[in-house]
């Protein structure tokens, strides 16, 4: 199950300032990851019809621009939620944990947290690091 970004919402406006800075050791962030996980899949069952209602209606609807702020509604909700958790929201089910010199990376539909990327460098320059 893959929901995409919407053509109405970008990349940036998913991003926002960490509420609680964390830093995670691999263990840690290992033991968080079933959270953060399950999260992120509630959300994403959550706004699978929605998203697929949505295409389907014409943007000067009424029904569209309401099913549209319903949709940014819960994805927020989704990043508020995995950034309390001290973990940073890259992109819409991106997620990062600071690990002091880089992220441990994990994107949904991914099985586990697999992934490492530096500061500098991002998502498509991943390492696997298990």
């Amino acid at each position: 199950m893959h929901v995409s970004i919407p053509k109405y919402m970008s990349t940036a406006s998913l991003q926002s300032i960490t509420k609680k800075k964390r830093i995670f050791s691999l263990q840690e962030a290992k033991e968080m990851f079933p959270l953060v996980r399950k999260i992120t899949e509630n959300t994403v069952v959550e706004i699978q019809d929605k998203m697929k209602s949505l295409e389907k209606l014409s943007t000067d609807s009424v029904d569209y621009e309401d099913l549209r702020k319903d949709i940014e509604k819960r994805v927020r909700i989704w990043s508020d939620k995995i950034q309390k958790l001290g973990c940073e929201v890259k992109g819409l089910w991106l997620v990062d944990f600071d690990n002091g010199q880089g992220y441990y990376c994990w994107r949904y539909p991914e099985a586990d947290l697999d992934y490492f990327h530096s500061y500098v460098e991002g998502f498509s320059s991943r390492i696997r690091i298990c």
